[in-house]
């Protein structure tokens, strides 16, 4: 296994080797045992300072970036463009080269427009990891939704993954894509044509319209919110018709001749892509999705921090 980490920022799962991917979770399993002890912290980023910078909204991802962070001993900056000198027409990289004024080694952003963390990399002297970009890639997240199915599971590869929802607008639809067939599992994306890229296909994934043949394919179900803030124009009726077609519901899981794990990176939608008796049942991990967040995040700040200290 890799010591190591092959690339000097965590961007886009794309640029990751398997390597990478094993040394991420073998680090997390580390921290998933100190987060559960009495005494929840570790000295290991004491003398780094890394700043979280949100260009949009944003709880679980920030909140779980924070919250690992701090079990790391990291001095911690938060960064809200909302009041901030962006609205008086401040440039992202003046932005962020003030805050690295003030001595910052690492930077975790989200930004609105894809591309716009390889953008920071290229302009900064500083670690980035990608918090999200428009809807281009959401690193961490694909990492820990894996991460979430090798712990359910005990292994990932052979395994049938149905990512259903909104997957045009979706940047976890595409990082876990890269992620899970670089672990070697079988995917499928299955939404309404209308918000289904017309590259899917290229990617080596099945492409799937009806929801009840997507949930008899598959080992697990990986549900995606319809994201409406993106959408500029309307792509089916109304949220009761996506229900109808594409919602998931108990009775149907009940109808499946197999037991079938429900994923969801959130915020859920309840009583629109799930209702709330299986985002709630006993098939459900998503709590567990958001307790594996801060091992995985805690695993990629110190992988790469230490790079900080190697230079």
């Amino acid at each position: 296994m890799a010591q190591a980490l092959s690339t000097p920022h965590l961007i886009s799962i794309k640029e990751l080797k398997t390597e990478d991917l094993e040394l991420i979770f073998s680090t997390a399993d580390n921290f998933k045992d100190v987060i559960n002890r009495p005494i929840k912290k570790v000295p290991s980023l004491r003398d780094i300072t890394i700043a979280n910078i949100f260009f949009e909204n944003s709880t679980r991802t920030r909140l779980s970036f924070e919250l690992a962070e701090k079990r790391l001993s990291a001095d911690v900056v938060n960064f809200s463009s909302s009041g901030s000198s962006v609205s008086k027409g401040e440039t992202l990289v003046d932005t962020v080269k003030n805050i690295l004024a003030m001595k910052v080694d690492m930077v975790v952003m989200r930004h609105s427009s894809p591309g716009a963390c390889q953008f920071l990399a290229a302009n900064i002297d500083a670690k980035v990891v990608n918090a999200g970009d428009g809807a281009h890639e959401h690193p961490t997240q694909a990492l820990l939704d894996a991460f979430s199915i090798r712990e359910k599971y005990g292994y990932i590869v052979g395994l049938k993954v149905a990512i259903i929802g909104d997957i045009l607008h979706s940047r976890v639809a595409m990082s876990n894509i890269f992620c899970l067939q670089k672990l070697g599992a079988e995917v499928m994306v299955c939404g309404p044509t209308t918000l289904m890229p017309r590259y899917m296909a290229e990617l080596g994934v099945k492409v799937e319209h009806d929801v009840r043949k997507a949930l008899a394919w598959c080992d697990v179900a990986n549900v995606l919110r319809i994201q409406l803030e993106r959408q500029q124009t309307k792509y089916f009726p109304s949220l009761r018709e996506y229900t109808l077609q594409f919602g998931i519901n108990k009775a149907m899981l009940e109808n499946l001749d197999k037991e079938i794990t429900i994923m969801h990176p959130g915020p859920i939608n309840r009583g629109v892509e799930i209702t709330s008796d299986v985002a709630d049942s006993g098939q459900s991990i998503i709590l567990n999705q958001v307790e594996n967040g801060v091992a995985i995040r805690m695993a990629v700040l110190y992988l790469l921090a230490d790079k900080i200290v190697r230079a």
